[in-house]
């Protein structure tokens, strides 16, 4: 590649062409750590400080952009590098690692101590321990591990390293082990961000009531970390504190939608938005909050989309979050007319969306009474069989296959052979559910299945036995509450169909008006006050207020200013494009071969930018007298801009503050003035079917759901 084609990218190698391009600014609450190092240059201990505290809360994104910044002060200090390679993952983290060893000979023998572990479990070429990363001999968390217990024995005042060993053991030491760990943390720092958070992940499961304390201290101490506030809304709802999960979820949720819309970040840059929403819309089904969960997943699909971070195969796409909790959601509720109207669920042609569409249809045919239609979904999903590859899909698949074959054989008169198939998929699910539990993927629990199942053959001590199984299993899970109090009363157990009644009455407090479970419980002439069966007294959702925390729905963010030069001098400014779209291009000037490239395909296929009403926008540093003279851009009808001092391209975020270059950017603007999509950085972008997919999705749709703001109780519920 000639030199040409490198302008934009960055000079110290591809690795840093990706992640955050500008500077670190300080950040608010979200807790302290120190951990000292070997620097010459006294601010970097602030920076690094601050990326590691971003690194206690698993903010990679915004750790990285702080140790960047160490390394704009200081490129020697070997600790930053250390902590760049702690940020990213695979060949960049790498990368990181290995320069961070060439300079370990500058660091103390502390700061050795802390490269020469990850050294070791990551680069092993370069220590000669080739051997430990054999995976039958032990994995790299443990040797990890052991190295810094090592250090915590040689260094006994290292706080850092106590709370790295309890991060590190997570996965493959006793619980209580690491109990003792955070413990010993705590006693010296009790506001320790790490020891907090790892404590959290320690007990997330059924024994989470262990960390409620600490739930409430993290997610306070970190208030502007979303996966600070995310945490312990997975603890509550793995021990069915459904209301405290809501409201920490929530929170989660629009800490992100906060922290988006100020630093002018979309949600496929943000690894934990997805996956908080996702999440939450679970924690509204199980409150009974359909209306909700189902908007919410709306909201995941309707954000915008990128061709890098929206891979088929990432479960972790917003598109996927977003796919999962509403076909989750609307099979959950029995919302068959809209599973099977072939528009509402935006399937794929990818074999696990034929999975999930066979299932949720078969369902829905058998919630119409149409058997027939079912048996053909059926025999469409076992013809998947020999496809099906992977051990997470193989889970998927099996546990599909057999809810949906169960169901098939009792309404096709072969009840025994039914219930058996379902009393095999609801053990093999409950046996994996904590695993499974992120939130689960499967729409239902199956042993509710097959307790409604057992209602239905008025086997009531089999359908209390089921619905009680899932019980011990999925804490206060309101559709098991329901099936219990109809099974216990229909054994003539009043006193306890009542209790089941009073604790569905606090866990769908705030449900959906007419949902069936909790019309059919209620006709049952039952009297119960609202029963809270948590360890501790729990919030009120619906009643909070969270608007201070941020929005409820993500939306683009306004445009910054845009105030540049035509080729004849003129001021020209977004306002002068009023109600137009916008494509503005940043380029790198008429010597960036490969922005010429870009500008021609744009010309090229300027009369479908013209179709959409958009406006294409070139922008440069590239003087007005350069842009009108240029031979190269003359033949090109877009408007050309002069950016010579690059105010534009910092404050669309298309300026590298690391090594003080300007970027390349493709940026779209909505008719309201609005960034819907932006790509920085790298190589200019050539996907225009990908972009005027995108221009078309912002044309035909408006917001999917109001904005969400005060309190649950005050927005408009339901579909």
């Amino acid at each position: 590649m000639t030199q040409e084609l490198l302008l934009g990218h960055s000079a110290h190698g591809p690795e840093f062409d990706e992640g955050p391009r500008q500077r670190p600014w300080k950040f608010e609450n979200i807790g302290r750590s120190h951990f000292p190092i070997t620097t010459s240059v006294p601010e970097v201990q602030e920076w690094f400080d601050q990326g590691n505290t971003l690194l206690h809360s698993f903010w990679y994104f915004e750790a990285e952009r702080s140790f960047r910044w160490c390394l704009k002060l200081d490129p020697e200090c070997a600790m930053a590098w250390w902590g760049l390679a702690r940020s990213t993952r695979g060949d960049r983290s790498k990368q990181f690692l290995t320069e961070a060893v060439r300079r370990k000979g500058e660091a103390s023998e502390r700061e050795r101590m802390y490269i020469e572990a990850w050294e070791e479990a990551f680069v092993p070429e370069l220590s000669g321990a080739v051997e430990v990363l054999d995976e039958q001999e032990r994995k790299s968390d443990d040797l990890i591990a052991e190295k810094l217990a090592l250090i915590a024995m040689a260094y006994p005042d290292d706080i850092e390293a106590q709370a790295l060993l309890g991060r590190y053991t997570l996965r493959n030491s006793s619980h209580f082990g690491n109990e003792l760990i955070y413990r010993s943390v705590l006693a010296e720092e009790e506001l320790h961000p790490g020891a907090h958070h790892y404590r959290i992940h320690n007990w997330d499961g059924p024994e989470g009531h262990y960390a409620l304390d600490s739930c409430e201290i993290y997610g306070r101490l970190a208030s502007y970390s979303g996966h600070a506030n995310h945490m312990p809304g997975h603890i509550y709802s793995g021990i069915g504190m459904w209301q405290d999960g809501a409201y920490w979820m929530d929170r989660a949720t629009r800490v992100e939608k906060h922290y988006m819309r100020e630093r002018m970040i979309f949600p496929f840059n943000n690894w934990n938005y997805a996956h908080n929403r996702n999440y939450l819309s679970y924690i509204q089904e199980q409150l009974g909050m359909a209306g909700r969960a189902l908007d919410g997943a709306r909201q995941l699909l309707g954000a915008p989309l990128d061709p890098k971070y929206n891979r088929k195969e990432e479960d972790s796409s917003v598109f996927m979050q977003g796919l999962f909790a509403l076909s989750r959601g609307l099979v959950k509720f029995e919302r068959w007319d809209l599973v099977l109207d072939g528009e509402t669920i935006p399937w794929r042609d990818e074999l696990s969306d034929e999975m999930w569409r066979a299932y949720s249809e078969g369902l829905a045919h058998l919630g119409q009474s149409n058997l027939e239609a079912a048996i053909e979904r059926l025999i469409e999903l076992k013809g998947l069989e020999s496809r099906i590859e992977g051990e997470r899909l193989r889970s998927r698949y099996k546990l599909v296959l057999g809810e949906l074959r169960g169901l098939v054989a009792i309404e096709s008169g072969e009840a025994l052979k039914g219930l058996a198939l379902l009393e095999e998929a609801a053990e093999e699910q409950l046996e994996g559910w904590h695993q499974a539990n992120d939130p689960p993927r499967h729409p239902r629990i199956v042993s509710n299945v097959l307790g409604e199942a057992h209602l239905a053959q008025r086997s009531y001590v089999l359908a209390a036995e089921s619905f009680e199984r899932t019980l011990l299993t999925v804490k206060n899970d309101g559709f098991a509450l329901s099936g219990l109090a109809r099974a216990r009363f229909a054994l003539g157990d009043d006193e306890a169909a009542s209790r089941a009644f009073g604790r569905l009455r606090f866990v769908w407090s705030d449900a959906d008006p007419r949902l069936r479970w909790l019309e059919d419980t209620y006709e049952l002439g039952l009297e119960a006050d609202p029963i809270d069966d948590s360890p501790r007294t729990q919030r009120r959702y619906a009643y909070e207020n969270l608007a201070s925390f941020g929005p409820g729905v993500w939306e683009p963010y306004p445009a910054p200013k845009l105030d540049a030069l035509d080729p004849d001098g003129s001021r020209v400014t977004l306002e002068d494009y009023a109600g137009w779209n916008i494509v503005l291009v940043f380029f790198l000037g008429e010597q960036c071969a490969h922005c010429v490239e870009q500008l021609v395909a744009l010309e090229d296929r300027i009369a479908e930018f013209d179709e959409r009403d958009v406006q294409v926008i070139a922008i440069s540093g590239d003087t007005p007298e350069m842009n009108r003279q240029s031979l190269k851009m003359g033949g090109l009808g877009m408007v050309l801009l002069s950016d010579s001092d690059f105010a534009n391209a910092k404050r669309f975020r298309s300026y590298d503050d690391f090594e003080e270059m300007e970027l390349h950017s493709t940026i779209f603007i909505d008719r309201l003035g609005r960034v819907s999509w932006a790509r920085s950085g790298g190589d200019p972008f050539m996907d225009l079917d990908f972009l005027f997919a995108q221009i078309d999705r912002a044309n035909g749709e408006g917001p999917t759901v109001s904005a969400g703001e005060g309190s649950i109780k005050e927005e408009e519920s339901g579909l």
